[in-house]
């Protein structure tokens, strides 16, 4: 099975090749991915190309983390279930 980089590299290097994908790249991205690569998306998945030019640069983020930084923030400290660690009602953390 192909990595999402190797298939991302396949249409990156097919566009660059053959002016019709890459007409059909931004024309329709899912389908002309599901017929160039021969892979199915999913109904709810959106997909967009970005025509990339000489003076326009590109950044595309990660999805949101799960967690909001508050929540991220209350987690960094980790745990620790070493005994010596952990407060129970007879003995104070540490």
């Amino acid at each position: 099975m192909r990595t999402v980089s190797e298939l991302r590299e396949e249409l990156t290097r097919r566009a660059a090749e053959d002016a019709d994908v890459r007409r059909r790249l931004l024309e329709d991205p899912k389908g002309a991915i599901e017929a160039v690569l021969g892979v199915h998306i999913p109904d709810g998945m959106a997909v967009r190309v970005h025509e990339e030019e000489a003076h326009t640069a590109h950044l595309v983020l990660p999805p949101p983390a799960a967690l909001d930084l508050a929540a991220l923030e209350a987690v960094a400290g980790g745990f620790s279930s070493a005994p010596e660690q952990v407060a129970s009602p007879a003995r104070p953390a540490p």
